[in-house]
């Protein structure tokens, strides 16, 4: 199947039951049995079904299952937020005095939440650009994830996942890729040698702004050492799924980051147009990047111009797209303020992934705890300027932006 196929028709039927097209919203927080010895054997993951919507409910596991399918993976778990995928998806592996390498570019608040596990002796190495030669010269025998946003959010700089995987894993590491920004549509990072996927679905893959929900994917293929990960030693009798075991049965449930079967039904109904919706705004965001190239006195942060530093990999691994989301260098905080509040068509918002065009004074807000430093690393600075490119018409937010420069 190709893409848009896939979307509607890959692992995933409706519901036999009734006949839906799609899987009814069941939302209940228990589900009962016929008799205590079926519960018991469904409580204990000896036979199939639900027990409680905090480790499963069937219209999560039938978002799980069409995710997990899109990304090649061989299953998924759902989470509340982006956030909670994110560090589900790390501490399903680390323990105290563990370490972990990622790029100094990521979203802001993940880079507080790296912050937030020293308290727990957990230490995070962090690299200008992940690269392999970074990767390289940063592991020793301490570190247990290699993490890294595949294009940076809003450093726009994007990952070769074939090297940095080489790399990490000739020190038997797994890679942990944030995808969030490329989605699906634009690659299958286990196709490249990630090992785990996390997605804020709250983007991308629900695309209207309506539910906030994360989502972690594995790929089966890392083979977890139990002298190095100790934690794993239990589980490895599940074999490939010893981390998705580990995570259900463990810190994820524990945690009760669950997401809401609500939630869950509103991001299948996003996911059926991920791919119209992604090839519309690759679309929309290089010809305002193109057009805002050709403004003077400005800069313009776009992956898929020919001039761009990322170019080749955006061809090579994104079959030259360049996602949706482009960065703009004004000349002042005053200049970037007057711009965003001339615009009439954009949002002044702080999502990403939206039909709606976006924008946002990342240094003033999703960047407001970091240092100057970590702004600097993450490619956010007083002038700048986060564009979230929506479906709108591409001519009409090209006029929008050519007014509100006008006025500055």
């Amino acid at each position: 199947m190709k893409f848009n196929t896939a979307l509607l028709h890959q692992n995933f039927d409706g519901d036999a039951a009734t006949g839906s097209t799609l899987t009814p919203i069941y939302q209940s927080s228990a589900f009962s049995h016929g008799s205590a010895e079926r519960l018991e054997a469904v409580f204990n993951n000896k036979a199939a079904g639900y027990a409680y919507t905090r480790i499963s409910n069937p219209t999560i596991d039938a978002f799980e299952r069409r995710i997990s399918a899109l990304e090649k993976g061989i299953g998924a778990v759902a989470c509340s937020s982006g956030m909670a995928a994110v560090t589900m998806s790390l501490l399903n592996i680390l323990q105290a005095g563990d370490e972990i390498i990622a790029g100094a570019g990521l979203f802001g608040g993940t880079i507080d939440l790296f912050g937030d596990l020293e308290a727990f002796g957990i230490t995070t190495r962090f690299t200008d650009e992940v690269t392999a030669e970074s990767v390289e010269g940063l592991i020793t025998d301490k570190t247990k994830a290699v993490f890294t946003e595949l294009i940076g959010n809003p450093k726009l700089n994007v990952v070769d996942i074939k090297s940095v995987a080489e790399v990490a894993h000739s020190h038997g590491v797994p890679l942990i890729i944030d995808s969030t920004t490329a989605t699906p549509y634009l690659i299958n990072p286990f196709d490249f040698g990630a090992d785990i996927v996390v997605h804020s679905s709250s983007k991308y893959i629900n695309g209207s702004g309506n539910a906030i929900s994360g989502i972690i994917i594995d790929s089966g293929k890392f083979r977890w050492d139990t002298e190095r990960y100790s934690g794993f030693k239990e589980y490895a009798k599940y074999g490939k799924f010893a981390y998705l075991a580990k995570l259900r049965n463990g810190l994820w449930r524990n945690v009760g980051c669950c997401l809401a079967p609500m939630n869950a039904y509103l991001n299948s109904i996003g996911l059926e147009t991920l791919g119209l919706r992604m090839e519309r705004l690759c679309s929309n965001a290089l010809q305002l990047a193109e057009f805002l190239k050709t403004v003077p006195d400005m800069e313009v942060n776009y992956p898929a111009l020919a001039d761009n530093p990322y170019y080749g990999l955006v061809k090579e691994q994104f079959g030259g797209k360049g996602g949706t989301i482009l960065t703009l260098r004004t000349g002042s905080k005053e200049k970037a303020f007057k711009l965003i509040n001339g615009l009439k068509y954009a949002c002044i918002a702080t999502n990403i992934g939206d039909v709606r065009t976006l924008v946002i004074h990342p240094a003033s807000t999703i960047y407001t705890h970091s240092t100057e430093q970590q702004k600097l690393s993450a490619g956010v600075y007083d002038d700048t300027i986060r564009i979230s490119v929506g479906i709108e018409d591409a001519d009409d937010l090209i006029e929008d932006f050519r007014q509100a420069i006008e006025k500055i």
